[in-house]
Order: C-alpha cells, then structure tokens, then sequence
C-alpha cells in the first residue's frame, strides 16, 4: 500500500481534540468573576504570556494585587496546541534575527539564553512536572538544495557560539532512520521540549501559590479608564486597576490596535499512539532529538514522553478577515497530507495509527516576532505574535509588557525589536490576498530548489513576510 493509502487508515479513529488537553489530571475549572474587584494589575489572557506575566509580576513585587482574565480555560489556545519545542531563540530564529537586527541579535541570543535558564529555575522551583527536560533538535535535509541552507546556517550558528553539527546523510539516517534524509544540522544546546498541556497547568497553580486570583470562562468585553484606574468590564463583573497587560495573542481581545500587526495563522497537529519497542527499533532516535525540516512549508515532529510522535506544520492557513472559528481547527484535507508525508517520512512505521489530530491558531507579525504596544494613556500594555516559536519567548514578552506596563526603562525596552513595530498587515481584502499570494509563492520556492521569485525577493526588500 502507498503512504497514502496508510496515512487513510491511520487517521481513520483519530480523535478530533488535542492531546495535550485529553488527559484525567487536568485542573479544576476556575470560577468566573461573579462581582466587581480591585487589583493592582489586571492580565487578560491565561495562556503563558499571561501567567509568566503573573508569576513574575508577583516574584518581584509580593502582595501585589494580581487578576487574570481568561475567556476559555487557562492554556487554551497556542499554549497548549504546540509541539513543545522550547526553543531559547526570541526572534524566531536566528536568521531571521539576522535578518531585522543585526546589531542587536548578540544581545537578542544572551537574552534568550538568560530567558531560557530561568525557565529552568520556575519550574524546579514551583515543582512543575511537565516532562521538561533540555534536548538537541534538528533540521533535516530532504532536498539536496537543503544542504546548502544547512551549510549556510552552520556557520552562522557557529558565530554566535551555539553548539552545532553538519551530520552527512549516513550519519543523520543512522541518528533517525528515515530513507528521506540527505544531512541534518544538530544543535545541541539552547533548547528544551516539554509537555505544554501540563506546563500551561503548572504556570497556572505556581501563579495561584503566590497569590494571583485566576478566573476562567471571563472574556474581558471593554476597556475604559476611569480616573488614575482602568476598568476591564466583563459579563459577570468588573476589574478596576491601574495597569493592565493584555495577552490574548491570536485572539481578539477588547482593544483593537494589536490586530493592525498581528493576524491569526492556523496550524495543524497529529498524534500517533504509543510506539512497541520493535517500532522505536525501527526508527533509532535513541537521543529523542527535536526534528524539523528545512524547507519553507516545513515539518516539526518530536517524541512524548511515553513513545508517541507528534507530527506537525507544513501548511499555515490564514481565513478571511482575521477569522477564527473551532471548525478551522480540523482541516481534513491538510491531516490527509500530513498523515501522508509522516508515512512518507517513516515507512517503517506502516499499520501505526494517529489517535488524535487538532488544530488552533498562533499569531503572527509580518517579522516572525512578538510585538509590544500600550494604549488607554499607556495604562494599558498588550504583547502579540510569537509566530510558532513562542513556548519560550512568552516568558521574556511577559517580562518586557510588565517593564512598559510599570514604566521602567530596561536593557530589554531599548531594544530595537521592542521599540519598533512591524510593518502593519494591510486592511481587508488586500490581507487576504496578500497572504495568499505569499503561501503560492512559498510553495513555489520550495519546488523550485529553494529559489525566491520576485514576490518574495519584493517582501525581503522590505523586510516582511509570511510564516509559521
């Protein structure tokens, strides 16, 4: 049987839900705000911008007054949709960093190994049991035009002092056994993977410990300001306070300046169940590294803690006029593709059976970053747009919104990258049709070894782009 037809039956029971979530120790449900309330500083949105904001806020400033607001559960969205690749880097990448600041990205990398280590400590400290551990990743070579892209970024890695390794095609396919590889570029240092599901519930209980009141099932509807306080008006009740950071990230949230550089991209997940031992035989990965691929619509794919794959990426879907919509969430068409590709990837693994798919959407900025911005005569801070790379720089985001919500000037708040805005999305239809645009142009690079055509050699002048 061809891979497709394998991918058909494999996905024939998947499970239409996240498999972070599908779990028996997920947390209570947090009550929603029934009366009107006081705080120092009010958070909307409990996904990880939210809750390291919380955390970190209280760590430094104990007794503060802390309220979160958040309209689903806490982790619901990106935060517990993702592949668990805690990566160190804040700009996406570090040739993307490259790319837009270049006399800031040592900085940019330090700073993001600082981030990255303190992550390390939280965790330790508030006990948080998330299978969270350090690991290598790669980029895998499945073209040979990949090579070069790999060759290219070895020495860009080596300059900034990441631990980096060419592996040839033997040595990549005996690390990973998958007749598709050509060569790989490890990286051995500066990321982590992680169960996000259950980080998402620990950041929530470590927040709650030092004081934070959380509710849940609370959409923040209006902002106003009301004196020296802003009021945060929701349908059980208000919150008074001075500062407020908004984390809502690829959600709309009540204060519309963000959607200018921020649109919601769609990204698509499998789970496969647990391998036998004869099947983990089949594969190696006895390092149990990170993988993605090197092409622009590329694959991530990483192993669970108890022997699943996690297979996902490749098509990034944006839905007209901002939309978001759970139906968006299961896209048959691009879990057929995946599934395909997967089996592609490991033929070996022919009977294997994927026992959940999802979907969700992340935010996106046209420089691959988050953004930072304050409104409401700057009582108010929002922070938007990890684009995919966002397990990790969501604590540093938090840590530079609460630096502008306390008015404090920061090594962090001079930062190019902070101070500046992305080039704005343009309005309706023309971001619909931008975008579509792009994602032909992107599928038509990788077909076409890799090169850029004048659309995307036009975006590169300046400085924009399309990613997930």
């Amino acid at each position: 049987m061809e891979a497709s037809g394998w991918a058909s039956q494999a996905l024939k029971d998947a499970k239409p839900d996240v498999f972070w979530w599908d779990r028996p120790d997920a947390p209570p449900v947090a009550a929603p705000l029934h009366e009107s309330v006081n705080a120092d500083l009010t958070v909307i949105g409990g996904g990880f911008t939210g809750l390291w904001a919380a955390i970190q806020a209280l760590e430094e400033q104990p007794g503060l007054t802390v309220v979160v607001l958040e309209a689903e559960r806490c982790g619901f969205g990106a935060s517990s949709r993702n592949g668990g690749f805690c990566d160190s880097s804040l700009t996406h990448g570090l040739e993307n960093g490259l790319s837009h600041w270049p006399d800031d990205l040592s900085t940019l990398v330090r700073m993001g190994r600082e981030n990255l280590d303190a992550i390390d400590v939280a965790i330790d400290q508030h006990g948080i049991v998330a299978d969270y551990h350090r690991a290598a990743e790669i980029d895998v070579a499945t073209e040979p035009w990949h090579l070069e892209s790999l060759l290219e970024s070895h020495t860009t890695h080596a300059q900034y002092d990441f631990a980096v390794e060419l592996l040839d095609g033997d040595s990549m396919r005996s690390r990973v056994h998958s007749p598709t590889y050509l060569g790989g570029l490890l990286r051995r240092s500066d990321m982590a993977l992680v169960d996000p599901g259950r980080l998402s519930w620990g950041l929530r209980r470590a927040a709650e410990s030092l004081g934070a009141t959380i509710f849940e099932h609370t959409p923040a509807r209006a902002i106003s300001v009301n004196g020296t306080k802003v009021d945060v008006t929701t349908p059980g009740g208000t919150v008074r306070s001075e500062r407020v950071l908004m984390a809502t990230n690829a959600y709309p949230g009540p204060v519309r300046r963000p959607r200018r550089y921020v649109i919601p991209v769609y990204d698509h997940v499998l789970m496969t169940e647990p391998l036998s031992s004869e099947q983990m035989s089949s594969i190696g990965w006895n390092e149990r590294d990170g993988i993605g691929d090197a092409s622009n619509q590329f694959h991530y794919y990483r192993l669970t803690e108890d022997d699943r794959i996690l297979w996902g990426g490749w098509d990034a879907t944006y839905h007209f006029n901002n939309g978001l919509d759970p139906r968006h969430d299961q896209q048959d068409t691009t879990h057929g593709v995946l599934a395909k590709h997967f089996f592609e990837t490991f033929p070996q693994l022919e009977g294997l059976r994927f026992t959940h798919r999802w979907g969700g959407p992340i935010a996106t900025t046209t420089q691959f970053t988050a953004t930072w911005g304050t409104t409401h005569k700057g009582r108010l801070t929002w922070v938007a747009g990890y684009t995919g790379l966002g397990v990790a720089a969501s604590r540093f985001g938090a840590r530079v919104g609460l630096d502008l919500a306390f008015g404090a000037t920061t090594e962090r708040t001079e930062l190019e990258m902070v101070r500046k805005k992305p080039f704005p999305f343009p309005p309706e239809p023309l971001r619909w049709a931008g975008v579509q645009i792009t994602r032909k142009a992107i599928q038509t690079s990788d077909s076409r070894d890799g090169k850029r055509g004048l659309w995307l050699r036009l975006l590169d002048r300046f400085g924009v782009g399309f990613d997930s």
